[in-house]
C-alpha cells in the first residue's frame, strides 16, 4: 500500500531588497468634494435644498399643473431631493464613521446616479424655461399667470443642477481612476 506522508519541508527566508524600489503603493487622498467628505456633504446639501426649494415654490403655484413642462419639473425636482438627500445621509454617517467611499461599486453607483438625476433635473429646467419665456414674453401674460413663480422654481432647479454637476464629474473621475 503506497501512501503518501505529509513531510516539512524549510522555507528560504526572501532575499532582502530595497525598500524604495518596492514601496507599497498609496493611494491618492480623498478630494474635498468626493463622497464622504465636507465639501461633498456641502454639494449633498445645497443639491437637496435648491430641489426642495424649487419643488416647493412650483407647487404651490395654482397653474402648474395645466403645463406638462411644469409638471415634468416638480418630478426631477422631487427625485433630485430624494436622491440628494439620501447621500448626504450616506455622507454624513462616513464622516461620522471615519469611513471611506472609496468602493468602486458604490462610486459608480453614485455616479450612475448623479448622472441620471442631473440629467433629468437639467431637462426640466430648460423645458421650464422655455415654457416660461413663453408665457412672459411671448403671450405677455404673467398678469393672469404665476410668472415670478415659475421663473424662481426654474431657476432653483438650475442651480440644483449646478451643485449636482460637480458631484457627478468628481464621482465619475473617482470611478475612473481608481
Amino acid at each position: 500500500m503506497n501512501m503518501s506522508h505529509p513531510s516539512v519541508h524549510p522555507l528560504e527566508a526572501p532575499p532582502l531588497t530595497d525598500a524604495a524600489n518596492n514601496a507599497p503603493r498609496v493611494r491618492m487622498k480623498d478630494l474635498q468634494g468626493m463622497p464622504g467628505t465636507t465639501a461633498g456633504l456641502a454639494l449633498r446639501l445645497c443639491q437637496f435644498g435648491f430641489a426642495a426649494v424649487a419643488l416647493c415654490i412650483m407647487t404651490t403655484a395654482k397653474d402648474f399643473p395645466s403645463v406638462t413642462a411644469f409638471r415634468y419639473l416638480v418630478v426631477a425636482v422631487s427625485l433630485q431631493s430624494l436622491w440628494s438627500l439620501s447621500l448626504a445621509i450616506v455622507d454624513i454617517y462616513a464622516l461620522l464613521v471615519r469611513r471611506c467611499l472609496r468602493n468602486s461599486r458604490v462610486v459608480g453607483l453614485f455616479t450612475f446616479g448623479d448622472g441620471i438625476t442631473s440629467t433629468l433635473t437639467f431637462a426640466a429646467a430648460c423645458a421650464s424655461a422655455g415654457i416660461t419665456v413663453l408665457i412672459g414674453n411671448d403671450f405677455n401674460n404673467c398678469a393672469e399667470n404665476d410668472c415670478t413663480r415659475f421663473e424662481t422654481a426654474t431657476a432653483m432647479a438650475f442651480m440644483s443642477w449646478f451643485a449636482v454637476s460637480p458631484s457627478f464629474f468628481l464621482n465619475f473621475w473617482s470611478l475612473a481612476s481608481g
